[in-house]
C-alpha cells in the first residue's frame, strides 16, 4: 500500500483477535485528508476494533496503522493534540456539569474553539449546568462531539454522532460536519443511519466479518445494480386479474406486490424490457397510469446485498 501524503489514515493488513475469534482479518483501507469517510458494518464486523486501533487504544497484532503519518501507539503523545475522538458512550465524569467539562477540555488545548459558540451550535447552552448523568442520550452525544472538536483537531473520529437526536439537531450536526470538511478537517464517521452516511460521506468503506467488502463514493456504490423497483399508480382500480397477468408476463425473476387498489410495486431486472412489458400490459388492459416511478438503489440496499445484515445496534 502506498503511503501517499494525502492519506490521513492508512490501515494495511490489520489483524486483531480476541481469543479464537478473529475480529479484524487482514483489513486494508485509507482515508484521504479533508474528507468525510464513513466506515460501516453490522455488529461484530470489526469496525469498532479497527477505529480503536487507529485511535491508539489497541496495538495491532499484525499489519500496520498510520494516522497523520504517525504510529498511534508509539507516537501517541505527538498524535493526541492533532486528533479528536467522539465515543458513542463513556469518557465523561457523571457528576460534572456539561459546561464544566467543555471548559476543562478547552484549557487542555493551546488554541481551543470558543466554548460559547460551540455550545450554541450544538444546542448545549440549555443544559450547560446539568450534570452529565442527567443529560438525555442526545445531549450526551452532542457534548461528546463538542469535546472531540474543542481542540481544533486535524482529524476527528465520530462514533454515532447523531444517535438519540431529533431531526432538527441532527441537521445542525450535519451542517457542522460539512463545515469541518470545508475547513480541511478530516472526519471518520461510523453510524447505523445509512442515510446519514449517504448524505455526508465523500467515501464509504463497508466492513463485514473483519474484511473490507466494498469501498467507493455513495454514487459509485449505489449506481447500477441488477434489480430495479418500479411503482405504478393508476387513476382507477386495476381490472380483476390484471396484476396477476402482469406478474405472469414479467416472469419468475420479478416480484409483484399490490400495495393498495390503485398501486402496485415491481422488483425485477433493471433493464428496458421490464418497462416495455409494463407499457404493453397497460395498453392491453386499458390501464392509465397516473405515475410510474423507478426506484434507485440506496446505500441501505447495497449494504444488505453485501452483508445480508442490518446495521442496527
Amino acid at each position: 500500500m502506498s503511503l501517499a501524503g494525502d492519506h490521513a489514515v492508512e490501515v494495511d493488513g490489520l489483524v486483531m483477535r480476541y481469543g479464537d475469534t478473529v475480529a479484524v482479518d487482514g483489513l486494508s483501507l485509507t482515508v484521504e485528508r479533508g474528507t468525510i469517510t464513513a466506515v460501516l458494518g453490522p455488529n461484530g464486523a470489526g469496525k469498532t476494533t479497527t477505529l480503536e486501533t487507529c485511535e491508539g487504544y489497541r496495538r495491532p497484532q499484525a499489519g500496520t496503522v498510520r494516522v497523520l503519518g504517525l504510529d498511534p501507539v508509539r507516537e501517541r503523545r505527538t498524535l493526541l493534540p492533532r486528533i479528536g475522538v467522539m465515543l458513542q458512550s463513556g469518557g465523561a465524569w457523571s457528576g460534572a456539569r456539561a459546561d464544566e467539562m467543555l471548559h476543562h477540555f478547552a484549557r487542555l488545548h493551546a488554541h481551543p474553539l470558543d466554548t460559547g459558540v460551540l455550545m450554541e451550535r450544538l444546542a448545549l447552552h440549555e443544559c450547560g449546568r446539568t450534570p452529565y448523568r442527567r443529560l438525555s442520550g442526545g445531549q450526551q452525544q452532542r457534548l461528546g462531539l463538542a469535546l472531540a472538536l474543542i481542540g481544533r483537531p486535524e482529524l476527528v473520529f465520530v462514533d454515532e454522532p447523531t444517535a438519540g437526536m431529533d431531526p432538527q439537531i441532527r441537521r445542525a450536526v450535519w451542517e457542522l460536519l460539512d463545515e469541518l470538511r470545508h475547513d480541511g478537517v478530516t472526519v471518520v464517521l461510523t453510524t447505523h443511519y445509512l442515510e446519514e452516511a449517504e448524505r455526508l460521506a465523500d467515501k464509504v468503506h463497508i466492513v463485514d466479518r473483519g474484511r473490507l467488502v466494498a469501498s467507493g463514493t455513495p454514487l459509485e456504490l449505489t449506481r447500477g445494480g441488477t434489480v430495479a423497483t418500479l411503482r405504478i399508480v393508476v387513476t382507477q382500480p386495476f381490472p380483476p386479474g390484471a396484476p396477476a397477468a402482469l406478474a405472469a408476463e414479467l416472469g419468475p425473476g420479478t416480484e409483484l406486490t399490490e400495495l393498495d387498489p390503485l398501486s402496485i410495486q415491481l422488483s425485477g431486472p433493471a433493464d428496458s424490457s421490464t418497462l416495455a412489458t409494463v407499457a404493453a400490459w397497460c395498453a392491453a388492459h386499458d390501464v392509465l397510469p397516473e405515475s410510474l416511478s423507478l426506484g434507485q438503489r440506496n446505500l441501505e440496499d447495497v449494504f444488505l446485498e453485501l452483508t445480508g445484515r442490518e446495521t442496527l445496534s
